[in-house]
């Protein structure tokens, strides 16, 4: 059977672009809840090993979206010395931006732990949203993809509790090509990165962008592997930061 008329090129640009825009959420989404899973699985662990008997993680916000950011639940009959232990521990995974505990229980300040001289724990962050992700360019180009806006939201929000410390942004290129055009783009990709950051509420003279071509590839990668391409973050403590308390209930 005929169609009666023809569908308007309007209107198949906006369908197609729905479509894709649905297919990027989900992939999204899959992306957030593979890293969950293994947060939870190291929280658990953590929990554990910590003798926090009953309490659990939830790496799930009250809508059902994926966090770093973890609610605590249960334990309420545990000592307080051995539910602050576990809260710190968690707190301390590698990936998770911080955890407190389920709003039914008060909270208070835990004990003042050391200032903190190595790299913060942010640095730590963000290797681990980059370890599942990547930042993306055009082809051949400085041009930040832009479905790497999410991403780059993320990092930004890692990075700002490194105030006060130099964040370096390094672009890394594999060795396919000419060597001083791949120099030039790492380092035009790295600035990019530093310009979005700065748009994203990180002060600019904290950020120092430099790029490497393909003098650092990934160990046990050939130089000529694609995977090279990347950029890179690192934590440069010049002023130590009181860290924020973790939040701790009461015995109940």
């Amino acid at each position: 059977m005929r169609l009666l008329y023809e569908i308007p090129d309007w209107l198949r640009i906006v369908t197609g672009a729905v479509i894709v825009g649905c297919i990027a959420l989900f992939a999204h989404a899959q992306t957030g809840r593979n890293l969950v899973e293994r947060l939870e699985a190291r929280a658990e662990r953590a929990i554990a090993e910590n003798g926090g008997t009953g309490i659990t993680a939830d790496f799930t916000t009250a809508a059902g979206w994926p966090t770093r950011h973890p609610v605590l639940v249960g334990g309420e009959d545990l000592p307080d010395d051995i539910r602050a232990r576990v809260a710190r521990a968690v707190a301390d995974l590698p990936g998770v931006g911080g955890a407190h505990w389920d709003s039914r229980s008060r909270s208070v300040i835990a004990p003042e732990p050391e200032i903190e001289t190595g790299p913060f724990h942010c640095q730590r962050d963000v290797e681990t949203l980059l370890s599942v992700r990547v930042i993306r360019f055009g082809q051949g180009s400085a041009e930040i993809d832009p479905e790497s806006e999410i991403l780059l939201d993320e990092v930004a929000g890692a990075l700002k509790p490194c105030r006060g410390s130099i964040i370096a942004i390094t672009g890394h290129s594999d060795a396919v090509g000419d060597a001083s055009v791949n120099l030039r783009l790492s380092r035009e990709r790295a600035a990019a990165v530093r310009s979005e950051l700065v748009e994203r509420g990180l002060p600019r003279d904290s950020l120092r962008a430099m790029g490497l071509g393909s003098a650092q590839p990934i160990e046990g990668l050939q130089p000529e592997d694609p995977a090279n391409r990347r950029i890179e973050f690192s934590v440069i403590e010049v002023a130590p930061l009181r860290p924020t308390p973790i939040d701790i209930p009461d015995a109940g």
